[in-house]
């Protein structure tokens, strides 16, 4: 993490704390802050310039994040880092797991 993002991600770390605390709630139990924090990252806000969201955006984002948003996410990332499917090469996984463009 460079220092601007270790900046913002202790602004909304108290956000991701209680987030975290409803996931483990609901049976959540092995997420932390950090992967929470790395999906909104990776996805969330993969199109934004996060240095420019202000804090409030980020925490509004974390409070309307849902389980099954989450674990969607890290259900796709694990299998499209998976080798278990050897007989897909890597530019077969990437189509297979990319996002559809809608024209």
């Amino acid at each position: 993490m460079n220092e601007l993002s270790k900046e913002l991600y202790a602004q909304v770390l108290p956000a991701l704390e209680s987030k975290k605390n409803e996931f483990n709630f609901y049976g959540y139990a092995e997420i932390s802050e950090e992967a929470l924090w790395d999906y909104f990252v990776v996805k969330k806000w993969r199109k934004k310039d996060v240095s420019t969201m202000h804090a409030y955006e980020m925490i509004a984002d974390v409070f309307a994040l849902t389980p099954a948003q989450f674990m969607t996410h890290t259900q796709t990332e694990a299998q499209r880092n998976s080798k278990e499917y050897p007989e897909l090469s890597d530019e077969e996984r990437a189509l297979l797991f990319s996002p559809k463009k809608v024209d």
